[in-house]
């Protein structure tokens, strides 16, 4: 499966109607928790891996809506409850910021899993943000949009942007926003900016999705009580600082190996701080511990393996481009029944021409 292709940001005049696109990514260094829950700010910031081949298409209209309300559909059905709320919230966000009076059609379709821990959000926001600003005709930069994307979901941030991207955590609204680390990926990326592409390394992501199911508690109420109730969370917190410093300069080195002891260590000290919360916050399943022994047992015969795990029960497997097919055929022998797919690095945000 190919992503759809499109521009990256150019300008473009204003429309009523306009449709983009936008890939996954998944964090080697995690955001969890926010400082400030209104603005979406984080608590420390992170480095992520936009993929392809897993994205989320939307188009929006301000057209009028159903009269009194947006009109929202995804995946071909109508959200309802928190989803809903979520989605007019953003585009209220949007209409404020534009000047924009009028109810918006949105209608989203996605590759990817909703709220299983797959990076959905992070797609369905960025994706939003791009169609909406457009179709209100705002004129937005990377940076602009990056930021517009974070109201909606924090990690949406960085889904703006294509390989390896940056989420500085800063201290306020305009200082919280995601940026490509230039020169980390070798090879140009299809669709991306050309700036992305460089000489460094050559990632790839092995995942691993024992459930594909909604998770029992969302983000972001495991976030908050994590920070809340969990004795383990400010070390995390501290221990992540030290972890993205490493993180980036094992990027600039080159240094695939570092990069993925240090993103394995950060999720599962992550995960370690969601356990030692009061109540515990456990998303793994059996099946994620036998992945995790897994992947160890494969680093010890030679193989470029690293584990990150999200808010769920799946496994993503950081490893070398050249190595990705036979990470995934030992994979799939190892762990009968999951589904495992290798993907690479991915474009950013795409435009497409539409109108109504």
């Amino acid at each position: 499966m190919t992503s759809p292709q499109s521009p990256a940001m150019p300008s473009r005049p204003a429309a009523s109607t306009a449709t983009a696109s936008a890939n996954t990514n998944i964090a080697l260094i995690k955001y969890w928790g926010k400082a400030d829950e209104s603005l979406m700010i984080p608590t420390t910031s992170s480095l992520s891996l936009t993929l392809d081949g897993t994205w989320t298409t939307t188009t929006v209209s301000f057209d009028g809506g159903s009269g009194d309300a947006d009109a929202v559909r995804i995946n071909g059905s109508a959200p309802n409850g928190t989803v809903l709320a979520r989605v007019t919230r953003f585009l209220d966000l949007v209409r404020e910021r534009s000047g924009i009076a009028q109810r918006a059609s949105v209608d989203s379709t996605s590759t990817v899993p909703l709220a299983a821990g797959l990076a959905s959000s992070a797609a369905g926001f960025a994706a939003l943000a791009a169609a909406a600003s457009r179709a209100a005709g705002m004129d937005l930069d990377g940076r602009a949009l990056s930021r517009l994307a974070r109201r909606g979901s924090g990690s949406a941030a960085r889904s703006v942007f294509g390989g390896l991207v940056l989420w500085n955590a800063g201290g306020d609204d305009a200082a919280s926003y995601a940026e490509p680390v230039r020169g980390a990926i070798r090879g140009a990326i299809e669709g991306a900016a050309e700036e992305t592409a460089g000489s460094g390394l050559d990632p790839a992501m092995v995942v691993v999705v024992l459930s594909d199911g909604r998770k029992t508690i969302s983000s972001t109420q495991a976030m908050r009580r994590t920070m809340a109730a969990s004795p383990l969370y400010p070390a995390w917190v501290e221990a992540s600082r030290g972890d993205l410093r490493a993180a980036l300069e094992a990027v600039r080195s080159g240094d695939l190996a570092r990069l993925g002891e240090v993103a394995e260590a950060n999720a599962l000290g992550m995960h370690a701080s969601m356990m030692a919360a009061r109540p515990a916050i456990m998303y793994w399943l059996p099946r994620t511990v036998e992945v995790l022994h897994t992947i160890r047992a494969m680093r010890q015969d030679g193989l470029p393996a690293w584990a990150t795990i999200d808010a769920g029960p799946n496994v993503k497997v950081l490893t070398r481009g050249s190595s990705a097919e036979q990470v995934a055929t030992a994979l799939r022998e190892s762990v009968p029944g999951a589904a495992v797919s290798v993907r690479r690095p991915g474009a950013g945000v795409r435009f497409e021409e539409s109108s109504r």
